[in-house]
């Protein structure tokens, strides 16, 4: 994984799935990659996965309109601006998926062991993804 920033869409392979929101008008291929996370053990979530489930649940925030900073894709802005709000069971899948793929026993956390920034988005995801 090319990474230049901690933030969801500053590496190479969440840019990339960015590519599949393309031409999508609801929140299944979102959902889809939330739920390879979310039927997960962290231990044995790949990081790929893993990087693609922190992405998608990055797009239910910015769903929410919660998060308005640019997310270094072009197709999650116009993504998020077709599809109608995620629903209540997306946005829990999203904070399921997350915290799975964030969780400190999983390889991805592993990659990001020593940058605080990486935690701090992280944060900021789960922040946005609490309802109420």
């Amino acid at each position: 994984m090319g990474a230049w920033s901690a933030e969801p869409f500053g590496n190479d392979t969440a840019a990339d799935w960015a590519y599949e929101l393309e031409d999508h008008v609801d929140w299944s291929v979102v959902s889809a990659a939330l739920r390879v996370a979310a039927d997960s053990e962290p231990a044995s979530l790949d990081a790929d996965d893993a990087t693609v489930a922190v992405a998608a649940a990055e797009v239910v925030a910015r769903g929410l309109g919660r998060i308005d900073t640019p997310a270094f894709s072009e197709h999650v802005e116009a993504y998020v601006a077709r599809v109608p709000a995620p629903t209540a069971e997306v946005v829990a899948l999203a904070r399921e998926a997350l915290a799975i793929a964030a969780s400190d026993a999983g390889e991805l956390a592993e990659l990001w062991e020593e940058d605080v920034d990486w935690r701090s988005e992280n944060e900021r995801l789960r922040a946005a993804l609490t309802i109420g």
